[in-house]
């Protein structure tokens, strides 16, 4: 610090402002200028697409598309590759899927839900290698993977949030509780998941397995991705996207409801910060610019 700022500041004469080194009030101004900017759309070649995942050895797009209707058992779906320019490179990249909705990489493998089994491809060839089911109705949606590669999938019709261990998929945690878990993210020491029912995020702890909440009226939180310094970006199915800082305060940034336009599971890609959201219904992936 300069000496004359020093010498001021020392007999009282120089007051400083509240936004000075990251107060509260800096906080609130960084808050309001977060935006987006639309770049670019996909055609709409895409069928029901669900969630988008980086792949950042090849910097290219998984897009998981389902194809007709979530529930269904009909082998219709299958999952695309994109640039990240949106141009669609292969839009069958992977078939033999019914539902496909959230998806994880750990390693080589690419992890994606398929309505109650959890699939293993090769993440270069995008063969089937195993599928881990579960032996009773459910609707597995969204995969996150942890830092040490603990596969987690949430079932937000039924109150349960499995993981993968000892080869097959356990129960991680269950009850009403949850409140209809959908979107997941995988910290170091818990869980950040979006709650459809109560419309809220939260944290659980993944020793004690406590719920925190962190904010609510999000809607039907589908996709939740880190969006940097504790915040998070959160996608409303209905068609919003809400920025969150780590006090729970939150921004709506996208609101596309009016035109009937999705926000499924999206995926953030911070060094070109750039946001990518499936817009399902409508059949493509669209491409904004956080600023």
């Amino acid at each position: 610090m300069p000496v004359i700022l020093s010498f001021l500041l020392l007999i009282g004469q120089l007051h400083i402002p509240a936004f000075y080194a990251g107060s509260p009030l800096q906080a609130e101004k960084v808050r309001k200028k977060i935006s987006l900017k639309k770049v670019w759309d996909s055609t709409n070649t895409l069928r029901t697409p669900e969630s988008v995942l980086y792949y950042p050895a090849e910097d290219i797009l998984f897009v998981s598309n389902i194809n007709g209707n979530g529930a269904d058992k009909d082998n219709n779906g299958f999952i695309s590759k994109m640039d990240l320019n949106g141009k669609i490179v292969t839009l069958q990249w992977a078939t033999g899927l019914s539902a496909p909705k959230g998806m994880g990489i750990s390693g080589n493998k690419l992890y994606v839900t398929d309505i109650d089994r959890l699939v293993m491809l090769d993440v270069t060839a995008g063969a089937i290698l195993k599928t881990y089911q579960v032996p009773e109705p459910v609707y597995l949606n969204d995969v996150t993977v942890s830092a040490n590669g603990i596969i987690y999938v949430s079932d937000n019709r039924n109150d349960k949030i499995y993981f993968l261990q000892n080869d097959s998929l356990q129960v991680f945690m269950e009850g009403a509780s949850l409140q209809k878990p959908n979107g997941l993210y995988a910290e170091a020491n818990r869980l950040v998941v979006g709650s459809t029912q109560s419309n809220a995020l939260r944290f659980i702890d993944l020793q004690t397995k406590q719920i925190t909440e962190v904010s609510n009226g999000l809607g039907i939180s589908d996709g939740v991705v880190p969006a940097g310094k504790g915040s998070y970006f959160v996608s409303d199915w209905n068609g919003r996207i809400f920025w969150i800082n780590a006090k729970g305060e939150k921004k709506l940034l996208l609101d596309t409801t009016g035109a009937k336009i999705n926000s499924a599971d999206i995926e953030y890609i911070p060094a070109k910060k750039l946001l990518l959201v499936p817009t399902f219904n409508d059949n493509r992936v669209a491409a904004y610019k956080v600023r």
